[in-house]
């Protein structure tokens, strides 16, 4: 199946609403709060608090009420194409570069995008024997450093890598067929 173009969709309305962790003030169990820089959005330091692994649930029972309107109210953030594309703008100009950028700039599907050690990153999920354009730089980087960042991309027929090095080098971009068809 190749996905079918979304004549609608734009980086201005994919915006995602704001995202806080979850919190709750040391000896007030039960009441769950955002938290910011600095402490909750109500104010609360964060000294006097506990996170947690979960984001901040506005519309929960159990949230503060403050809190969930500060949320609310909070600027929305780009979405995960909006932010790849403007990472993507790093990377050497090319055809690959501006196939993908014109892609995300449509909505195109970012299946994966992650970081962590870049042996397991190549082994489990870039799947470098099944590009067919620039493998060569993107093995090396991959090579080259203890951690990295990829992302895949699916765009049609191809899978596009993006190799995102974390030392502040310039984001490679390979890629190959989508192994799904």
């Amino acid at each position: 199946m190749i996905d079918a173009p979304n004549d609608d969709w734009s980086f201005a309305t994919a915006r995602e609403p704001a995202r806080f962790g979850a919190c709750e003030v040391n000896g007030v169990p039960g009441v769950e709060h955002a938290a910011g820089q600095r402490g909750t959005l109500c104010g609360i330091s964060a000294r006097h608090t506990t996170c947690y692994l979960h984001l901040f649930v506005p519309d929960a029972l159990q949230s503060c009420r403050r809190c969930r309107q500060e949320a609310e109210a909070s600027p929305t953030q780009p979405c995960v194409q909006e932010r790849l594309h403007g990472r993507v703008l790093e990377s050497t100009q090319g055809t690959m570069r501006d196939e993908l950028l014109a892609a995300l700039r449509k909505g195109a599907n970012v299946r994966l995008w992650l970081s962590g050690p870049s042996a397991d990153l190549a082994k489990s999920y870039a799947k470098l024997n099944e590009l067919t354009e620039g493998t060569g730089p993107a093995a090396e980087a991959f090579a080259s450093a203890a951690t990295i960042g990829l992302a895949n991309v699916e765009v049609g027929l191809w899978r596009f890598l993006v190799v995102l090095p974390e030392d502040g080098g310039s984001p490679l971009i390979a890629r190959g067929p989508r192994g799904d068809r």
